[in-house]
């Protein structure tokens, strides 16, 4: 980081400490975790991963949105975040990987959540991975060049 960079605090913390980093973590592993579940299924076919599957692109898809709140505070709220363009495009590729993410997970609701795990599932999976990769860093990106949410001060 920049040490010249002046911290860019978040509106949306507890005690100081940014709400949207605390809330990301397990979307982000549930919809990583959900292409493992959709290459066991298909290797396996064993119902239990497309099941799995299910639960993890439901809490990826939710647990995303509800971080996705905190952020759209600090984004909105905050005119120093608002001019980043980093910070635009980070937002950006967020709703799109949650867009994706939830459409994943609507596929997979009724009777069979196997059904549509080949292609569509496994493919909206990869491309939900891919979106977080870029999300996380233009993110990281936004912590270690602007300061965004980090105290700077010993």
């Amino acid at each position: 980081m920049n040490t010249s960079t002046k911290p860019i605090l978040s509106r949306a913390a507890i005690a100081g400490h940014p709400v949207h980093p605390m809330l990301i973590h397990f979307p982000v592993a549930a919809l990583i975790a959900l292409a493992g579940t959709d290459a066991a299924y298909l290797y396996g076919g064993d119902p239990f991963w497309a099941r799995a599957g299910l639960w993890l692109a439901g809490v990826g898809a939710l647990g995303g949105w509800t971080a996705s709140v905190a952020g759209i505070v600090d984004l909105l709220s905050v005119a120093q975040i608002r001019r980043l363009i980093t910070a635009w495009g980070h937002a950006l590729m967020a709703v799109m990987m949650l867009s994706v993410a939830t459409l994943n997970w609507r596929l997979r609701l009724g009777d069979d959540p196997g059904v549509y795990v080949m292609p569509w599932g496994m493919g909206l999976s990869l491309l939900t991975a891919a979106f977080i990769a870029l999300a996380s860093y233009l993110g990281g990106r936004l912590v270690y060049e602007n300061a965004v949410g980090v105290h700077t001060d010993s």
